[in-house]
């Protein structure tokens, strides 16, 4: 994960031929559907995965519909590996709250093809974003690879060795793919959640036309001329919107709809 200029990744060991990870996905692909248990589902990828590469299962979570209120829970709306180093969970949720969170930065920037190594020579966080890159140092993480299913899911990987040098493009194709056969066999187990990204908020044709106003600077009283409405008309459309939107304000609730392609 974290790295200087003085750190050198280690010296890249033999490893599995690529087509005895494409052989061994393709089995665990054709017998999902009798996998009976969320920990079960993780420890066939874990199984496939680190036979062929130095990476290893940390988790699969549902995503939220807007993360400032989320609190993970295991086995609910996370399902943690049995390998995770002793300790890393319960650090990381009692550090999360109020903290930028980066793997639903990662996924929602559409970025999780790199490696953590390589988003943070892309980004360079500072400061309180590197809490989550340090914690995983701490328990010699060094590094990972995440996974995100549709706007739902993320499937999340670490390694204890960056990675850079090792994972080959063939084989993030097919480490995403195990990844979405995962998710969607953990969406069978434990069904659907409308109130995680998936079921985007119903917002009416009008809610979202006030949104759209406001994500382009206009005032209460200018959105009320322009579609022929009274400014507490438009004040309750507006408040109706933060709700289903679970958001602060107005600029928060047009960001939210922006975010989520509700409007253009």
């Amino acid at each position: 994960m974290l790295t200087t200029s003085s750190q050198r990744p280690t010296a890249i060991a033999p490893r599995a031929n690529g087509t005895d990870l494409q052989a061994g996905l393709l089995d665990y692909a054709s017998r999902i559907e009798e996998i009976r248990t969320p920990s079960m589902v993780l420890d066939a990828l874990h199984a496939i995965i680190n036979k062929s590469l130095p990476l290893s299962v940390l988790c699969a979570a549902r995503l939220p519909i807007n993360d400032i209120a989320w609190r993970p829970v295991l086995d609910q709306s996370v399902f943690m590996h049995k390998d995770v180093p002793h300790g890393w969970w319960e650090d990381y949720d009692a550090l999360a709250p109020g903290k930028f969170r980066p793997v639903l930065f990662l996924t929602r920037s559409g970025l999780a093809s790199l490696t953590w190594t390589e988003m943070q020579r892309l980004f360079q966080p500072v400061g309180v974003d590197r809490w989550a890159f340090e914690l995983g140092l701490k328990y010699g993480m060094r590094d990972g690879l995440i996974c995100p299913v549709g706007g739902r899911w993320v499937v999340v990987f670490w390694s204890r060795r960056v990675l850079s040098n090792i994972l080959t493009q063939p084989d993030r194709i097919m480490i995403f793919a195990a990844a979405n056969f995962a998710a969607l066999r953990l969406e069978q187990l434990n069904g659907p959640d409308v109130g995680r990204i998936g079921s985007r908020a119903r917002l009416t044709a009008r809610e979202l036309a006030v949104l759209r106003l406001v994500s382009m600077g206009t005032q209460t009283d200018g959105i009320a001329q322009a579609l022929g409405l009274g400014e507490e008309t438009v004040r309750s459309h507006l408040k109706k919107a933060q709700a289903k939107l679970e958001v602060r304000n107005r600029t928060h609730a047009a960001c939210e709809a922006v975010r989520f392609n509700l409007i253009p």
